[in-house]
């Protein structure tokens, strides 16, 4: 296909100049190849906890955060690397989750003998498939499972976890680096559709390939694999040479120093291949991220505001498991009705980020963007306590989910274009995989 036929189709969905067309569409492939993988996988992880009882999934969700707090701080570390490109680390931590992929898949099929046996018509044996839900009360559900099959898919939920922000919170790193607020503004949206599309795409494989069991693991990482061969091209400009895209900015917003005196640009604004850019690898680099937020009032209030939005992310989640749990007692139905939720969802976050969020962002700006959720979400509250039902859970969270993948997100990636690099590479991923939604 020729360039002037390609600008004009993207035209349709999004306002793009020729020489962010290649950072563009590499970007949305990236994000497209990672949420497929997440969601590839994301039915097999939730009905693995389950099978563990209901009553532990809070214990999951702490699991998760206490192993985010320690990793978070060392995927910034990579990044601090001597001669070590962003563009090239990024690439290490896609590959990274690949492979960590691939041993869970032998390890998952080892815990699974007699339990997940594949054919080309399903899984035999489901029936007699464990589902913790005798338990869902009890603590100690999972106790009436061998610690081999427990420890995996404890494993697996707590790393999918991981694999969802880090690699998230990576990439929007990279992609807010060579992007300012005004072109944030125009591509953001049609980037977040590029992982609405990888939502679709690996839903409908999990909810028709159910099935396969923990052979959908294999797919996901393979999909990881190209997320990696993607994200090399974020930083580039296939219009005027190989290497690395100068920033899309030319200065940040005006910026006070410490001492109160306007920053020049050139003091708060490096390249990617500037001598700035190229931080000093410290021990201490682990704990920059966090020393940065907790030195910015303004960083203190975006992490309090991704705080509350995990909170209440959590919340549904449970509710939605609980529901899942409850009305379906087989294995395969629960990992496709997972997925047939997740399509249903990311139809109507695509639609809305193909059409809205760009206009949105554009004429109503960041404030109302960011305040859209916690609206949505005081709304939901209220009817979930109004009316306890499985059809409005279901409505809830649908709702609650497109306003933050269609107005929301975008918005809150806006609020790191205008921090210093340091705070983007640091900083951002700290509060990103501490508190994402």
């Amino acid at each position: 296909m020729g360039r002037p036929r390609l600008d004009a189709i993207l035209s349709v969905f999004v306002t793009v100049h020729p020489h962010e067309l290649h950072a563009l569409l590499h970007s949305a492939s990236c994000f497209f190849f990672i949420l497929s993988a997440y969601f590839v996988v994301l039915p097999l992880r939730d009905e693995g906890a389950i099978s563990l009882g209901l009553s532990n999934l809070p214990s999951l969700f702490i699991g998760s955060l206490a192993l985010t707090l320690i990793a978070a701080p060392l995927s910034t570390l990579i990044f601090s690397l001597p001669n070590f490109s962003k563009t090239k680390a990024l690439v290490v931590i896609h590959r990274f989750f690949s492979v960590s992929l691939v041993v869970f898949f032998f390890l998952w099929h080892s815990s699974s003998v007699g339990v997940d046996v594949v054919s080309p018509l399903g899984v035999k044996a489901e029936a007699d498939l464990p589902t913790g839900l005798e338990d869902s009360a009890n603590p100690g559900g999972w106790t009436k499972h061998g610690w081999y099959y427990v420890s995996v898919r404890i494993g697996l939920f707590l790393w999918v976890a991981l694999l969802n922000l880090i690699t998230i919170s990576s990439t929007w790193a990279r992609i807010i680096d060579v992007m300012d607020s005004e072109s944030g503004s125009r591509l953001f949206g049609f980037i977040g559709a590029g992982a609405t599309l990888g939502q679709l795409f690996g839903s409908l494989f999990a909810s028709g390939m159910a099935w396969l069991g923990s052979f959908l693991l294999l797919f996901a990482a393979f999909l990881m694999e190209l997320a990696a061969q993607s994200s090399k091209g974020i930083g580039k400009d296939a219009s005027h040479s190989p290497e690395e895209l100068s920033p899309l900015r030319t200065s940040d917003p005006n910026q006070q120093s410490e001492n109160g005196t306007e920053a020049s640009p050139t003091s708060r604004v490096a390249t990617p291949k500037s001598p700035q850019s190229k931080m000093k690898p410290q021990i201490s680099a682990i704990l920059d991220g966090l020393w940065l937020i907790l030195s910015s009032t303004y960083l203190q209030y975006v992490s309090l505001f991704l705080w509350l939005s995990a909170v209440v992310s959590s919340f549904f989640y449970f509710q939605k498991v609980t529901v899942i749990a409850l009305t379906i007692t087989t294995s395969i139905g629960r990992r496709r009705m997972f997925a047939q939720i997740n399509s249903f969802i990311a139809v109507f976050i695509l639609a809305g980020q193909l059409t809205l969020t760009g206009r949105i962002l554009t004429l109503a700006g960041v404030t109302i963007a960011i305040c859209s959720a916690p609206v949505v979400a005081f709304s939901n509250l209220i009817a979930v306590a109004v009316w306890p039902s499985w059809m409005v859970v279901a409505i809830c969270e649908t709702l609650r989910k497109v306003v933050s993948y269609v107005v929301t997100r975008p918005g809150r990636e806006l609020l790191f274009t205008v921090v210093s690099q340091d705070e983007k590479y640091k900083a951002k991923v700290c509060e990103c995989d501490l508190w994402s939604a």
